[in-house]
């Protein structure tokens, strides 16, 4: 069970509009009459190669012949590859007859094929070159490898690595391909389409070894198990590839379905900004901060990144607030501080609920935590407050206190400093202030509330829900 490259005429195609050293182009004409050479070099090597007795016994040929065609017709495409069992019955022509039978049944096989499904006339010369090639490579192998000649585990050793040649010559065409046609890394390739068909096969080996041996012992019988156990092992092989297309479609609607979670979120944020632009440009410079201390910190650019997301997701459970609290200009009664202290757990389960942002959730909700553990809303002890919620606590005072669209009177920058020294070790982590007023003292990280471009500029969320799903497919 091994690929062969149907889609290697995708590298004919792009090449005929590459740039071939100084500016040359050819044409698909060109192109397919060159791809012909190569098929005609290919039976004619194998001709050459040929002796009389690589064609007995006769009904070994007819049988690996209709074996490699009933095989082939239950081929199943795969990312690229086409899956055939007609591979194995190749390796044992290449492996028991020679190289002329095995490019007989190899060009035998891809012109039933050619037949049943019509592909392009470029596809059709690449596929009769690669065809009368692959075989050919591994035949001359296990002929220069010793051929019958040798011992029978040496002989199955030979057969082990012309089939490894011969697949990853197959594999290397199609990775070309897909290179040239879609720009994939062969790396990615390597990961995405050759590994995870590793492991059948690495079991196809084994079976082609372990028919070639049982042929040298019991001879022509020992054939007849072949057509059973590879119709099993085609079957087999077959569903677990549809499997592993059911996963990778099922992963990939999960990346949509986190994109679009993240895109919820977006709008929400959005829409927090149509109803309170300053709670909105509020978030943004909390993000601003934050993202500043957890540098200032030593954090790594991940948990920078967690900061800034959490920073602009942390008053996001403030859709709960009614507008008599939202836009309050008074003192809040009890009644309004029990909804307000609702807004971290309320935020945190919202959030909660994109997959993969359950940290930032649980930095949400400690965000009003105290370190002398009378915060909201579990009154936490200090050494269970998560670092970042303490960054945020931080520059939500010194935001709320400077901010010149505050629903309050703002103070100056030298009085809000002094109130975060006064509050730290109670309310603030003393060392998330430090931090900070060295960033302030630094560089001018000072979010301006001016317009909503700051807003929109800080926020970025199409790049972040792109970022998101690039994160989750890497």
């Amino acid at each position: 069970m091994a690929p062969y490259p149907r889609s290697i005429a995708h590298i004919f195609r792009f090449w005929s509009v590459l740039p071939i050293n100084a500016g040359v182009r050819l044409s698909p004409k060109v192109t397919a009459a060159s791809l012909w050479v190569v098929a005609a070099c290919g039976v004619a090597v194998a001709g050459a190669a040929s002796r009389a007795d690589d064609w007995t016994p006769l009904g070994l040929v007819a049988l690996l012949v209709v074996i490699s065609i009933a095989s082939d017709a239950l081929g199943v495409e795969s990312r690229g590859m086409r899956l055939s069992g007609s591979f194995i019955a190749i390796v044992l022509a290449m492996a028991l007859l020679g190289p002329a039978p095995a490019v007989a049944i190899a060009l035998a096989t891809i012109a039933v094929d050619t037949w049943r499904a019509r592909p392009p006339a470029v596809a059709i010369a690449a596929n009769f070159a690669t065809h009368a090639t692959y075989p050919l490579i591994g035949a001359l192998l296990v002929r220069l490898g010793g051929g019958e000649q040798i011992s029978p585990w040496a002989f199955g050793l030979v057969v082990l690595g012309a089939f490894a040649a011969s697949n990853l010559y197959s594999f290397a065409l199609v990775a070309l391909a897909r290179r040239l046609a879609t720009g994939a890394p062969f790396h990615k390739q390597v990961q995405e389409v050759f590994l995870p068909l590793a492991t059948s096969e690495a079991m196809a080996a084994v079976l082609s070894v372990a028919i070639v041996l049982s042929y040298r012992a019991v001879g022509f019988a020992a054939m007849t198990a072949l057509v059973v156990v590879l119709f099993m092992f085609q079957v087999l092989a077959r569903e677990l590839l549809l499997s592993q297309e059911r996963a990778i479609e099922l992963e990939h609607r999960t990346e949509q379905l986190s994109a679009l979670q993240v895109g919820v979120l977006a709008t929400l944020i959005q829409t927090l900004a149509l109803r309170d632009k300053m709670t909105a440009r509020h978030s943004a410079a909390v993000a601003r901060y934050t993202k500043s201390i957890a540098q200032e910190m030593g954090l790594d650019e991940e948990q920078q990144e967690v900061a800034h997301t959490a920073g602009l997701l942390h008053d996001v459970g403030k859709f709960i607030f009614p507008d008599n609290i939202l836009f309050a200009d008074r003192k809040l009664t009890d009644a309004d501080w029990e909804i307000v202290k609702k807004h971290p757990a309320q935020g945190a389960k919202l959030v909660r609920r994109v997959d993969g942002y359950g940290p930032v959730a649980d930095i949400i909700l400690a965000h009003h935590e105290r370190m002398d553990g009378k915060g909201y809303p579990n009154s936490l002890p200090a050494d269970e407050i998560p670092l970042i919620s303490r960054m945020i606590s931080v520059a939500d005072t010194f935001d709320v206190m400077t901010a010149r669209d505050s629903y309050r009177k703002p103070v100056p920058r030298e009085e809000a400093l002094a109130e975060l020294h006064r509050v730290s070790g109670t309310q603030l982590d003393g060392d998330v202030v430090k931090a900070f007023i060295r960033v302030l003292n630094r560089k001018d990280v000072n979010f301006q509330h001016t317009t909503d471009a700051d807003f929109e500029a800080e926020l970025g969320f199409r790049a972040r829900v792109a970022k998101f799903a690039r994160r989750r497919a890497a």
